[in-house]
């Protein structure tokens, strides 16, 4: 067939470049080309848009070769192929995989998890169950991604509008608004299913309801009044009662309400700092926060200290209920004190710097405070498996005793030998040397 082609004409069109019969000769006796004939149709095209066809390192003209071994470096073999479209899909993935990080809020979403990872360590007494407590914190993962992710799907207005916010995902356009929402209801209604299908539904129904109330209610209230922050306090609160609820088996107690008060007072300060610190972002973002109406910081200090004075008491409470050693009392009153002391320094002089001590000192405070409860927790659980291991003990040893009297008297009636009177032996190893076994007798 090469040879009917070359004596037809004196050249070739080999992908595009016209071949002399010369260079037909060199193809053929090249080791790199099959013995087979490829047919034109099958190469395919490799050349970037954004490079000329012109451009020799793109067509193939290599220095130094033959003009068959150029011709063939301009058809690619089937990895060369593959490779642009591997690369495609790693980027792709990688592209898409960011916004759904920046999406779902993953470090935030993480701090949700560990706050309901705590309370079900709490409401699990004595024995953890590790299988459960990583269902719990999934399911806790998964619905907090989807409230912040419907949080971010309902604000891309007033994100565009603000300097830390303009740059996510759907405010930038790096993602689409049905994605967004798509992501969202699969990955709130599968974590709602997994709480309900492995807790218990007091789990999966307070998961589901802090999903409608961050989203649906905390979210526009934003826009509307400041009383937007306690509500964001409620919906912080909820993570740790879940995760007793679902360690529990649905039971709440007040123990269980130690830690979800921790988180709600917790809040207040934190995000009244965060709110002094970014207020004119929050103006330009038309959201009513108490910092915006408050010119001198005054009254926002004043909240923040108020709130954490009100988390002095908690270190007492969980000692009271049995909760918490005594020395978790003391932890947890030093810790709130100094988180209560740069909330009156913010007060004293309410500044961008006050404020931001303040915001340090609430992002220190919780980590440590869960981290000395899970330290020096002892639980009614614990303490109900003690006394009922003891009262177990002392019932056994009743009814040896009983046995053993009942035996005794056994013996001495001498009710297992008929009317055959025993030897006097049989009364002393009995009487006086009770360690001794009592000799036994077979009637005749």
């Amino acid at each position: 067939m090469w040879r009917n082609s070359a004596s037809r004409s004196s050249k070739l069109i080999w992908n595009g470049y016209a071949l002399s019969p010369s260079s037909l000769s060199t193809l053929r006796s090249s080791r790199s080309v099959p013995n087979s004939v490829f047919p034109l149709s099958s190469v395919p095209a490799v050349a970037s848009p954004s490079h000329s066809p012109s451009d020799p390192s793109k067509l193939g003209f290599l220095p130094g070769r033959s003009d068959g071994i150029r011709a063939l470096s301009s058809v690619p073999s089937p990895a060369a192929v593959d490779i642009p479209s591997l690369t495609y899909g790693v980027q792709l993935a990688r592209h898409y995989g960011q916004c759904f990080w920046e999406l779902s809020k993953a470090r935030l979403s993480m701090l949700v998890v560990a706050t309901s990872g705590t309370g079900y360590v709490l409401g699990s007494g004595s024995a953890v169950d590790f299988a459960g407590l990583c269902w719990t914190c999934a399911g806790t993962m998964m619905v907090a991604a989807s409230a912040n992710s419907l949080n971010q799907v309902f604000e891309i207005k007033n994100d565009a509008l603000m300097k830390r916010t303009r740059n996510r995902p759907l405010p930038s356009g790096r993602m689409s608004v049905p994605q967004a929402v798509a992501f969202a209801s699969s990955v709130g209604l599968a974590g709602t299913a997994m709480l309900a299908c492995k807790t218990n539904m007091m789990a999966a129904g307070l998961a589901a309801s802090n999903l409608v109330l961050y989203a649906f209610v905390y979210t526009p209230l934003k826009q509307i009044h400041p009383v937007n922050t306690w509500v964001g306090a409620v919906v912080g609160a909820i993570p740790p009662l879940l995760g007793w609820a679902a360690a529990s088996g649905g039971q709440i107690s007040l123990n269980s309400m130690i830690l979800p008060a921790a988180l709600y007072f917790w809040q207040i300060p934190h995000f009244m700092a965060l709110a002094y610190m970014c207020r004119h972002d929050y103006a330009a973002g038309g959201y009513k926060m108490l910092s915006l109406a408050d010119t001198s910081g005054r009254r926002t200090a004043m909240v923040a200290l108020r709130n954490c004075i009100y988390m002095v008491p908690l270190g007492f409470m969980a000692y009271e209920l049995g909760m918490a050693s005594g020395w978790f009392c003391l932890e947890s009153s030093v810790l709130t004190l100094a988180i209560a002391a740069s909330a009156f320094s913010f007060y004293r002089e309410p500044t961008t710097e006050k404020a931001r001590k303040m915001f340090h000192a609430s992002l220190l405070y919780l980590p440590i405070f869960m981290a000395g409860i899970l330290l020096h927790r002892q639980t009614e659980m614990s303490t109900d498996d003690l006394s009922s291991s003891m009262s177990a003990e002392v019932e056994d040893r009743e009814d040896e005793r009983s046995r053993s009297h009942a035996k005794k008297k056994e013996l001495l009636d001498g009710s297992n030998f008929g009317t055959r009177v025993r030897a006097p032996v049989a009364y002393a190893s009995v009487a006086p040397f009770p360690f001794l076994p009592a000799p036994s007798y077979v009637s005749s």
